[in-house]
């Protein structure tokens, strides 16, 4: 079966004025559906890679044969990314605040969310080029970091070394593509990274914290 575009849980004009109604059609109906579409080209002919989930795939990279394992990487985990990446935001003041275990956890790890969002922000704005913002569980702890491209933390530290990309259980990704962020804030990645904290679906996290234990 092949790999599908889901639906956003929310209008395209949800996330005002934090993103914007253009950014959100162009980057849900056209760069993600992009990456969907590439990966089942690549996937073409290769049923039993086909019939794998799109996380299955970039957990095993090794598995895919060399001459589609980098369309395989860039695009199923674009497709990943991006899946999880619209179930992580929620129309501002609906996103609600981490409580509970993740509060806990959050409170141990960087003393609070005041904290944490400079940190989170810093790794984002440092990433040369394309690439991703984490929130981690790793080794039962939370930790910080970025990965390139469309790299995902699960891939795990063999794949990910070369890049400097962090590896663990994803509860919270932000996307640092210019794609995510051009047409409302140009070059300034960082004012966007201060102003999505405004829209985190912050119920959705604590929900994959809770799993990634």
């Amino acid at each position: 079966m092949a790999f599908t575009l889901p639906a956003l849980p929310y209008g395209f004009d949800a996330l005002e004025p934090v993103i914007d109604t253009a950014t959100m059609q162009i980057h849900h109906g056209k760069h993600h559906q992009a990456y969907i579409t590439n990966l089942n080209n690549a996937l073409a002919g290769k049923d039993d890679l086909a019939a794998k989930s799109a996380d299955d795939l970039i957990k095993n990279l090794a598995a895919v044969p060399d001459d589609i394992r980098p369309a395989v990487r860039n695009n199923a985990g674009g497709h990943v990314n991006h899946s999880l990446f619209w179930t992580l935001l929620a129309p501002k003041g609906q996103g609600g605040e981490p409580t509970g275990a993740l509060a806990d956890a959050i409170k141990s790890a960087f003393g609070s969310l005041a904290d944490l969002k400079p940190k989170f922000q810093e790794a984002g704005a440092k990433r040369f080029g394309s690439g991703w913002a984490w929130l981690v569980v790793k080794d039962s702890k939370l930790v910080i970091g970025s990965t390139a491209n469309q790299d995902n933390p699960t891939m795990g530290d063999g794949v990910l070394a070369t890049s400097g990309g962090i590896s663990g259980k994803p509860i919270l990704g932000v996307d640092v593509w210019e794609h995510a962020y051009y047409l409302k804030y140009q070059n300034r990645r960082p004012d966007y990274l201060t102003a999505i904290w405004d829209v985190i679906n912050w119920k959705r996290v604590g929900e994959l914290f809770a799993a990634a234990k």
